[in-house]
């Protein structure tokens, strides 16, 4: 009889020496790269395929050794991509919200099999993320396939999604785009940085694998972003969502103006973040966090330190003891080094002081982490951080200066608040401009929490229910139109065009058609320039109408001054009181709808019937708006870790709105109620051939309790004053419906800052695919969620 080699549990702890090595059916990650000779094609149609002229480039780690090889993919590559996008979008697509669901979960135990080598392949990428976030990606949108016929009936897939990052982008943050995109039924087809290139295909491998059909998901790969410029021309695609750094992003957009297909970027690499500790924090947890923070190996966004005064003899202490051992940092290249160096002598030169972790070494790639204390907001190093071991210091005596450090950055990103006190905590994280805050902790994901980048951080929601509505359409809405070539135009040129005959307002003796104002700060009032643009007749003949004035930049420029003073008190306004403002402005509208019938009657040459009718549909469509005030709120999330989370819709500030031609009362109160609503302040330009019924508004809005500056009615040239919506950096989001010209300017323009878009082509009896008399609730909530960007607020419990 044999004699069994198994120790008992006895023997084992005796001993304590190691036991044999578990074993595994899983390929390592370099038995992986090895099955494919280290060179990895792109992913089409369910399979890897060499490029269509052989070319690719080298994956090297951060020691110069080479990974693997990665194929360029050339325009016959993406069409042949694009084609088999189209047919997966109709074979995954058609499958049940069940059977979608199923697939989703079915990759759970997948990457339970293959996490070993997955974990492996991007250490070796030097693109890491855990095994364990991506399982909680995918059972969260696991479970919102399954719902999506259930909660989100109105809505339809976009079909073929297109996720470009850049080479700095996290894997995680590309799962974050592709997951919900393929739960909500689209197919996706991913253009990865070099870096996430190889776990992206193992991913797309296993997902095929799991049951995804074939086409559903494809990995385009290639040395820089003009492959991802490439694929989001091609006419297949329906929508681009952008991740990685702004560089990028921006050329993106300006690549794919006059297309015809949406855009949005989220710059999640190279923000800067405030990191604050007030003088009731936990000191010790607050600066081991930060240095965790600050000087990692990799890091995507830059923090800046901001202390109270009365803590930052403490703080620093603190910091110089747990740097007292810290080793140099190796930097990529020598380059690094000099601007680091660069850096470090301006700011001392600017007053700063160093506290480092160990000497400078005279030469050589390597700085050691250095703490920069005393640096002033305006400090190079805070405004555009150099990629190093860097860390500047800044101090605030108050919680106001507090926040206006936290929000001095053009980025707002996130934001990291140590405090024991949770009513500062709260007060301060509703103040500051950012899409998520963590109290007493930092850099904490989980794909329930909706965070919009703010200001210069981007235009798109991502994780929650919220980040799913950007892959889809209101089901009631007419099917996206046929891509469009870009217009040849000079940008420079745009909005510089004579209008139609320009008169002065003084110079009209007989004053026989009637001279309109505008209304700007509350006010009726002239343009700036004190020149007034001709109204023609239905049909332009007959005579002139009316005057309205001819307003232009100057005027803008004084309608933002109002309306950035009066803003952030009525967002704080509660909605209950935004409601009865609202409902306040549609019994004014009652009380002069015979006027305002009259004003449509006799500038659109509709009945009087019809134009009561639209008043009609006015004065409902405004007390929707009333009711939306207090309904869709944010509110406390279910957390699987320990801790609570606050989701908090805010406005976006101040928007720019360029009204259609079409109905031109309803689409103008449709538009107003959605920004109102949501506490923005807002810019409207009224149709340039229908002005008449919006002027004749105002006389509502005068007598209205909204306060002054909140509202702002200029008119003129369409394409004039669209120039200065779109290059004033106070306006924060442009709602267009005008020329192909037009939106293509936008896209172009409004890239510095980013500026959220919402453009539609004005045709000849309708705007581009909405009837505004017959606005399905799917199309009001999609309107109301495009006037809000959300805030995602991290609490730990222990």
């Amino acid at each position: 009889m044999a004699v069994s080699s198994t120790k008992t549990v006895y023997e084992i702890f005796q001993s304590m020496e190691y036991g044999p090595a578990a074993t595994s059916s899983t390929a390592t990650a370099q038995a992986w790269l090895e099955h494919r000779s280290r060179s990895l094609g792109l992913f089409i149609d369910g399979e890897f395929v060499c490029s269509a002229d052989g070319r690719s480039c080298s994956l090297a780690d951060s020691k110069g050794s080479i990974v693997c090889s990665t194929a360029c993919a050339e325009e016959a590559d993406i069409s042949q991509c694009a084609s088999s996008a189209v047919n997966g979008f109709k074979s995954w697509s058609n499958l049940s919200c069940n059977q979608r669901a199923k697939v989703l979960l079915r990759l759970v135990s997948v990457l339970g099999q293959h996490g070993q080598c997955l974990s492996e392949l991007c250490e070796l990428c030097e693109a890491s993320c855990a095994t364990a976030a991506l399982v909680r990606l995918l059972q969260f949108y696991s479970s919102w396939a399954q719902l999506r016929d259930t909660l989100l009936t109105d809505w339809t897939p976009l079909g073929v999604v297109a996720v470009v990052t850049s080479k700095d982008c996290p894997l995680y943050s590309l799962l974050l785009k592709v997951l919900p995109a393929l739960a909500m039924g689209n197919s996706v087809v991913v253009v990865p940085g070099q870096s996430t290139a190889p776990p992206v295909l193992l991913l797309a491998q296993l997902f095929t694998g799991a049951g995804l059909p074939a086409g559903a998901l494809n990995v385009l790969t290639g040395s820089d972003i003009t492959l991802g410029v490439k694929v989001a021309q091609n006419h297949s695609i329906s929508y681009v969502n952008y991740c990685g750094n702004k560089e990028d992003g921006v050329m993106l957009c300006k690549a794919t103006a006059g297309m015809g297909v949406p855009v949005a970027v989220s710059p999640c690499v190279g923000s800067t973040c405030p990191f604050i500790i007030f003088e009731s924090a936990d000191i010790n947890s607050a600066v081991d966090e930060v240095m965790e923070a600050a000087f990692r190996k990799k890091k995507e966004v830059f923090w800046v330190l901001c202390v109270q005064e009365s803590v930052v003899d403490s703080v620093v202490a603190h910091l110089r003891l747990r740097m007292a051992k810290m080793k140099c940092v190796t930097l990529p290249s020598e380059a690094d080094r000099e601007r680091v160096d660069a850096a470090v002598q301006e700011a001392q030169q600017l007053g700063a002081t160093l506290v480092q972790s160990c000497a400078d070494p005279t030469s050589g790639a390597q700085y050691p982490s250095t703490v920069l204390c005393g640096v002033a907001p305006s400090s190079p190093c805070v405004l555009n951080p150099c990629p190093g071991p860097l860390l500047p210091l800044m101090t605030f005596r108050s919680n106001t200066e507090a926040v206006t450090l936290g929000n001095h950055s053009p980025h707002g990103q996130a934001a990291s608040i140590w405090t024991e006190d949770l009513t500062l905590a709260l007060e301060t994280a509703q103040r500051l401009s950012v899409g998520s805050v963590w109290v007493n902790s930092h850099s904490i994901c989980d794909p329930c929490l909706p965070v919009s980048g703010h200001k210069d951080s981007g235009t798109c929601t991502d994780g929650g229910q919220e980040g799913l509505y950007q892959f889809l359409r209101p089901s009631s809405s007419s099917p996206p139109l046929p891509r469009s070539s870009p217009v040849s135009m000079d940008y420079t040129q745009f909005g510089t065009e004579t209008s139609p005959p320009i008169i002065p307002a003084e110079s009209d003796p007989a004053r026989a058609p009637q001279s309109h104002l505008q209304f700007v700060a509350g006010k009726a009032c002239k343009s700036v320039s004190g020149c007034s643009v001709a109204v023609q007749p239905p049909g332009g003949s007959g005579g002139l109408l009316a005057y309205c004035p001819d307003g232009g930049r100057k005027d803008v420029r004084n309608a933002v001054e109002a309306a950035v003073k009066v803003q952030p008190g009525w967002m704080k306004k509660s909605p209950s009181a935004r409601a009865q403002s609202l409902y306040s402005l549609a019994k004014g509208l009652e009380a002069k709808r015979r006027d305002i019938a009259a004003a449509i009657n006799t500038q659109t040459g509709l009945s009087m019937d019809e134009a009561e009718k639209e008043v009609e549909l006015s004065i409902t469509r405004l007390s929707v708006w009333a009711a939306y005030c207090d309904k869709v709120q944010g509110g406390a999330l279910p957390m699987p870790n320990s801790g609570s989370a606050l989701s908090i819709p805010e406005a976006l500030g101040v928007m720019g709105v360029v009204l259609p031609d079409y109905n031109p009362l309803l689409s103008m109160v449709t538009v107003l109620g959605a920004t109102i609503a949501t506490g923005n302040a807002v810019i409207m330009v009224p149709s340039q051939k229908y002005p008449l019924p919006v002027l004749a508004f105002i006389k509502v809005l005068q007598s209205s309790d909204l306060p002054a500056g909140l509202v702002n009615v200029i008119t003129g040239s369409r394409d004039q004053l669209t120039v200065a919506l779109a290059n004033h950096s106070v306006i924060k989001a442009i709602w267009y419906w005008g020329s192909a010209e037009g939106c293509q300017y936008l896209q172009y323009t409004c890239t510095s800052p980013l500026k959220t878009l919402r453009l539609c082509e004005d045709q000849e009896g309708k705007d581009g695919e909405l009837d505004w008399t017959r606005c399905r609730p799917s199309f009001l909530e999609e309107m109301w969620r495009s006037a809000v960007q959300w805030k995602s607020v991290w609490i730990p419990t222990a």
